[in-house]
């Protein structure tokens, strides 16, 4: 069991992700879309989709930070493991409740919101369930060593080293299997949510406008104050032909 969850279903979850990614934008570009429905309702829509998208960013980094980076790097920079684990704990579980927050505004709003909800496909409705399934875990994970004491469990010494062990195609398989039960629920539902990612709204997020930072300024011209007020310059688009004239003769 443990190779068929550590060992094979992260490269199934990833064939899926990248193979239902490409179908999609080959076959449902016009589908590739958040389906906004920012002309039904507005004022919930303000306060939780920003709540939402920051506090899922700073989650992203948290984890990046604690999987992709070994230990072994932040103690050479001389961050204690006391160190990194309060700041794991302050900065994840802010960021952890503020990402849960927003995602239940913005739940919320699409179920009593009538216009929005009938535009809520039956994919949508999943995503949402294992969306708020995978915060909840992970929220817990983060929280764990406050309710039960102590530093918790260390998953820098069990997950990430298998997740950094996926990338060169040899599963650390007894690591990840040594780690608590909570993380194992946290990483199934993670893998859950990429895998129906290409068939939710949620693969707008490959193509988010990352390229209106760095768009030039639009440029506005005033008029040309020296023809006078209400005048118009007349452009050479629209300057008669001579078809007039022609008739007079």
């Amino acid at each position: 069991m443990d190779i068929l969850l550590w060992g094979v279903l992260p490269y199934v979850m990833a064939a899926i992700l990248v193979g239902g990614s490409i179908w999609r934008y080959k076959y449902d570009q016009f589908g590739w879309t958040t389906r906004s429905s920012q002309l039904y309702e507005s004022r919930l829509l303000r306060i939780g989709s920003p709540v939402f998208h920051f506090g899922l960013l700073a989650v992203i980094a948290g984890h990046f930070f604690g999987l992709v980076i070994p230990k072994s790097w932040t103690e050479a920079v001389g961050m204690s493991q006391d160190f990194y684990h309060f700041n794991a704990l302050f900065v994840g579980g802010i960021a952890g409740v503020c990402t849960l927050g927003g995602i239940i505004i913005l739940v919320y709003r699409r179920r009593r919101t009538g216009p929005v909800f009938m535009a809520t496909t039956k994919n949508d409705k999943l995503m949402y369930v294992v969306l708020v399934a995978a915060i909840v875990f992970g929220l817990w994970t983060t929280l764990a060593s406050v309710f039960l004491g102590g530093h918790g469990h260390n998953y820098r010494e069990t997950v990430a080293p298998w997740f950094r062990s996926l990338f060169i195609f040899q599963p650390d398989i007894a690591a990840m299997a040594s780690a608590p039960l909570s993380f194992h629920l946290h990483t199934l539902i993670g893998m859950l949510l990429f895998m129906i990612w290409p068939f939710t709204r949620l693969v707008h997020a490959f193509t988010a406008p990352l390229h209106y930072l760095f768009r030039p300024y639009i440029i506005y011209r005033s008029r040309d104050v020296r023809r006078g007020p209400g005048s118009r310059e007349q452009h050479p688009g629209w300057q008669p032909v001579g078809t007039r004239d022609r008739q007079r003769k």
